[in-house]
């Protein structure tokens, strides 16, 4: 018979190992509440409500692209083009609007036309890269390095180098689905929460969430697990032009216009929030909810230097280059630590 433990002897509980706390989950929070609090420090105004739904609203563009970015990094792929591809479809969605105008008028059907074909735009742009990288085998970042150029020019030529702009009584007509909202929350706010939301419960509870993972870790197993491969890479691509369409639909009616710079650098600023969040830069593990976070703290970064005159609002892209490199060295060092 085994004799019982002495009073004083350690349990079995006392063995086992404590689990650490990872900083790629609480490195990003505590990034953003010190920013926070740097901000309200430096300018009074900071939280103020404005400024604080000011900054949620223009940050909604970028994060309902990264929210697509998310899914398409976690499966091993990547998208240079959102940006200019956001530029190609505002510019689309303008000329459609303004073409309709003299037998629609304005009114709702006209906004539905204009939605429907940013979206239509969105769905076949990211049909047509997914295509050229599932089926054709480019590499990712050569089909969407050449689909930058070829929608920044394409803008630029189609505003012949200047910009396009929407009939005033159009835009005057769309502007409440940038300025208006519900109980106070502008309507970007509303539908970035929305994509969000849905986002980290399709990556973290459905079946297509554990194939991106799945993929993006090692894809020859996952070939082998039956994962129709090409099919869910293909879909990732699909559904982030989708989300391009839908930011632009929010971001047209906020200044009306379209032109070779609109969405300038939005590639960089989506790549940069998805990374800060936590998702692995190669695949493998995504993170919707961090990406959020992410979105946040370069919203923030941007919104306290063009506050304060500690550094240039012209280095931002500059600061947001040195956070991908910073976070995937944290990434690295996090993987070899472990």
């Amino acid at each position: 018979m085994t004799a019982p433990l002495p009073a004083s002897s350690p349990t079995p509980a006392a063995f086992a190992p404590r689990r650490r706390i990872s900083m790629t989950v609480v490195g990003p929070i505590l990034a953003l509440i010190l920013l926070a609090a740097l901000g309200a420090w430096l300018n009074p105004n900071f939280l103020s409500a404005a400024n604080i739904t000011n900054v949620l609203a223009r940050s909604a563009f970028i994060g309902i692209i990264a929210v697509g970015m998310t899914f398409v990094i976690t499966a091993g792929g990547l998208d240079l083009s959102v940006g200019s591809m956001a530029a190609f479809i505002a510019g689309l969605m303008i000329m459609v609007m303004n073409a309709a105008l003299p037998s629609m008028g304005v009114g709702i059907p006209i906004v539905l036309l204009g939605m429907g074909a940013a979206l239509l735009a969105g769905l076949l742009a990211g049909l047509l890269n997914g295509l050229l990288i599932t089926k054709l085998g480019i590499e990712a970042f050569i089909v969407t390095l050449g689909s930058m150029g070829i929608y920044r020019s394409l803008v630029t030529w189609l505003a012949d180098g200047g910009t396009l702009s929407l009939d005033f009584q159009l835009r005057s007509f769309y502007q409440p689905i940038y300025y208006g909202g519900i109980f106070g929350v502008s309507w970007p706010i509303v539908v970035f929460g929305l994509v969000a939301i849905l986002g980290e419960i399709v990556m973290r509870s459905t079946v297509f969430g554990r194939w991106c993972a799945a993929i993006g870790s090692n894809e020859q197993v996952a070939k082998y697990s039956s994962v129709k491969v090409a099919r869910v890479r293909l879909a990732t691509y699909v559904m982030l032009g989708l989300l391009v369409g839908l930011a632009v639909i929010m971001y047209v009616p906020r200044l009306g216009s379209a032109s070779a710079s609109t969405g300038l650098l939005w590639e960089l600023e989506a790549i940069a929030a998805v990374i800060i969040g936590g998702t692995l830069l190669k695949g493998g593990f995504g993170r919707v909810w961090g990406t959020v976070v992410g979105v946040l703290i370069l919203s923030l970064i941007g919104n306290i230097l063009n506050l304060t005159d500690l550094v240039s609002p012209y280095l931002n892209g500059a600061i947001q280059g040195l956070i991908i490199v910073l976070a995937v060295i944290l990434q690295r060092e996090g993987k070899s630590g472990a």
